[in-house]
């Protein structure tokens, strides 16, 4: 009887456990994150759900990350989280604190799971064992993984707009407008893309008191996109040799363009390339089983 109890007792702390454990995620999920913008503004930004279960726990590490053997890995993530437009909302040292949390949370499920499939399943120890291990290294480079691909799109995303943006600073500049008016009616007619946000910190550091080769240094340096820095650094020798910045806006347009046309051409050499392993994989068995499964068939039912 008392062994019953002890038992029923058991799963019902278990119980409260679990259900603690799924309300915290739940609530946690549902947060709404954002980074403020330059001028004010609050942009969402969306942070992965093992990213928001953890990061209260990230101060724990603080004594560890502040160690000279991760001031390499800090640093390098406070540029790539700025490049990415997380900037404000994760800091470097949480984001390596991060990689370090992932494996010690995950590290013990995926142990479990492994003891547990050693203990249901026959000859399955090796298996069990690259289970773990998959666990552990997963976890460890989940979030730099996700960050790069945050940072490949917002650079996708500022490669595809920049030459329409350069088309209409070039007839604004042509028309007569000042470099920076024309930037801040671009800024506020178009709508707020990740080249939109860079472009509009420009002009407010440009405005509190920043000279404009100082803010297109910066603003290159930061986003770390290659067909931004061509263009900023552009502009910065444009200022310096005093030539009109309207026929290097339109130069550089012109090179953008000519540049994403080699671009689309080079994806159309390789998509043969890239079909062949589909076709071969897919179709021509599709194909095989299609033609000779009923003389295969007849053959077995001969036999």
């Amino acid at each position: 009887m008392e062994t019953s109890l002890l038992n029923w007792g058991a799963m019902a702390m278990w119980a409260v456990a679990a259900a603690c454990l799924a309300w915290y995620a739940v609530s946690i999920a549902s947060e709404v994150t954002y980074v403020t913008l330059a001028d004010g503004r609050r942009q969402e930004r969306s942070l992965p759900l093992s990213f928001k279960l953890l990061l209260p726990f990230v101060g724990n590490l603080n004594g560890l990350i502040s160690r000279p053997m991760f001031a390499k890995q800090v640093v390098a993530a406070d540029e790539m989280l700025v490049a990415a437009g997380f900037e404000g909302l994760l800091t470097g040292r949480e984001f390596v604190a991060l990689k370090l949390l992932l494996p010690l949370v995950t590290g013990p499920v995926c142990l479990l799971l492994a003891i547990w499939m050693s203990a249901f399943l026959e000859g399955a120890g090796q298996l069990a064992l690259i289970v773990t291990v998959m666990g552990f290294v997963i976890a460890y480079f989940q979030p730099l993984i996700w960050l790069r691909s945050a940072m490949k799109r917002r650079h996708l995303s500022i490669q595809k707009a920049l030459p329409f943006v350069l088309d209409l600073l070039t007839l604004s500049v042509e028309a007569g407008m000042d470099f920076i008016s024309a930037l801040q009616r671009n800024c506020k007619l178009r709508k707020l893309d990740p080249l939109n946000e860079e472009l509009l910190r420009m002009t407010k550091e440009i405005q509190v008191g920043s000279s404009r080769k100082d803010a297109l240094k910066g603003m290159a340096d930061r986003v770390k996109q290659p067909d931004l820095k061509s263009v900023a650094y552009a502009l910065i020798q444009a200022d310096e040799l005093g030539v009109s910045i309207g026929s290097i806006l339109r130069i550089q347009s012109e090179q953008l363009r000519s540049r994403r046309f080699d671009r689309a051409e080079k994806l159309a050499a390789e998509a043969p390339v890239k079909m062949l392993g589909p076709l071969m994989l897919c179709i021509f068995p599709a194909v095989f089983i299609i033609l000779l499964g009923p003389v295969i068939s007849q053959a077995m039912k001969g036999m």
